[in-house]
């Protein structure tokens, strides 16, 4: 058995690549374009935009996830973990190679789950970055509770009639179509019960009520939506994945989906310690560089353990995942990637904050909108005290109770066992003394 933590040479040069490519093309985006990756396209963005894609593609690294018969490169996760580890520094750049949240999750279900004509129409153009999807999955009532979800889908003749509210549906604004979670039979388990479909934005019906924003950002200019579906109807191919399938095809989404966030997470706090021992080398203060504070050193001790700790996580479930196909399989681990993703951000960010003094707390530096993040990403795809109890549900199956009243490994009873199994030696031992 042998265990090999190098990348192999031709994809180190596609990384290498990547690093160089986003480093000096891509993030200067993030300074003139903010916020606006999922805005559709103007003609001159698209003069911009249009030629990095086709670099990426040229290059072998669009959507590398996704097989060739989908236009990807069939990588699989771990590749698309080392990529994506570069990528996460820079808001445009997953948009550039394709790999763009909401989207990648929800062409891998429509792959998954899709009919061919579902493929055709939403996973083709999405793949090739011409529209952008949106989830709308989360109630106001319900949070991540799917239990609690009230949104109907009525079957009326050949169509399906929805009818509800749904909450913090991300990018339904720019989206040209919405993946809508609705109770389809209220009679039988909500696991069983919930349908999802597919939904061209431009549908009557859809009424963005506002568009909430993240802290910062102005009230109602932001890109979660707050959505009303009022007698909305689709055809009856407009299901996805069969009737009573939602939480199945959820799952699968929402697998892929928080590993992804854990990639570019890992990125993201690089870009902090890298921040954070830059500043610590250039400042002077008390007679000497931030370098040379203790404080300061253990900062940066604590911020590289803790990243290196949950990089080789991320990058062992990664592996998993293309080993076994099997998201279900490897639940306990992405739920504890998804856990202690928020915790190793906000850190990081907060020390390389304090490490560049009243600077890092301003709007010229980027630690405020990192420590948000990590906010943020405690909650999407699942708050984390509902994934910690995932993750001690899944440990716990490979444990028993112990037998009689005391521990099984209580060292009194441990020493009669011990004296039960070795008795007759310990006895010869003693007579040859």
């Amino acid at each position: 058995m042998s265990w090999d933590f190098e990348t192999d040479p031709e994809y180190r040069k596609k990384l290498d690549w990547a690093d160089q490519f986003v480093r000096e093309e891509v993030e200067p985006l993030d300074m003139l374009l903010p916020h606006q990756q999922f805005v559709p396209l103007d003609d001159a963005k698209r003069k911009v935009i249009d030629p990095l894609k086709e670099e990426v593609r040229r290059q072998g690294l669009w959507a590398t996830h996704l097989g060739p018969e989908l236009g990807g490169q069939g990588f699989g996760q771990l590749k698309l973990a080392l990529l994506n580890e570069i990528l996460g520094r820079s808001p445009w750049a997953s948009t550039v190679f394709g790999t763009q949240a909401p989207d990648t999750g929800n062409a891998e279900i429509i792959a998954h789950y899709g009919t061919p004509g579902q493929k055709e129409r939403y996973l083709m153009p999405l793949l090739n970055g011409e529209m952008f999807s949106c989830y709308s999955m989360t109630e106001p009532q319900g949070g991540a509770d799917p239990t609690q979800f009230q949104t109907r889908a009525v079957k009326d003749g050949g169509e399906w009639v929805i009818n509800g509210w749904k909450y913090f549906s991300s990018n339904a604004k720019t989206s040209s179509f919405l993946i809508v979670m609705a109770v389809s039979n209220p009679d039988v388990s909500p696991y069983k019960g919930m349908s999802m479909f597919l939904v061209p934005a431009d549908t009557p019906g859809i009424n963005i009520v506002r568009n909430v924003g993240l802290y910062g950002e102005r009230l109602n200019e932001g890109f979660h939506a707050l959505i009303h579906y009022e007698d909305v109807r689709v055809p009856e191919d407009a299901l996805l994945g069969g009737e009573g399938q939602a939480f199945v095809i959820a799952q699968t989404r929402l697998g892929g989906g928080r590993i992804h966030h854990a990639m570019r997470t890992i990125g993201l706090a690089q870009k902090a310690l890298d921040m954070m021992c830059e500043r610590a080398l250039s400042r002077h203060t008390a007679g000497s560089i931030l370098a040379d504070k203790q404080f300061v050193q253990g900062y940066i001790a604590d911020s590289y353990a803790q990243l290196m700790q949950f990089r080789l996580f991320v990058l062992y479930t990664a592996w998993e995942i293309d080993k076994y196909n099997d998201y279900k399989r490897v639940r306990k681990d992405i739920a504890a990637v998804k856990v202690t993703m928020p915790t190793v951000l906000h850190d990081v960010a907060w020390r390389a904050m304090q490490v560049h003094g009243a600077l890092g707390t301003t709007n010229e530096m980027p630690f405020f909108g990192m420590i948000h993040a990590a906010g943020v990403m405690g909650l999407a795809d699942g708050p984390s005290e509902v994934h910690k109890m995932t993750v001690a549900r899944q440990i716990l199956r490979d444990y028993r109770p112990s037998d009689g009243m005391w521990p099984s490994q209580w060292i009194p009873g441990k020493i009669d066992a011990a004296k039960e199994k070795l008795g007759d030696f310990l006895e010869l031992e003693v007579g040859n003394l």
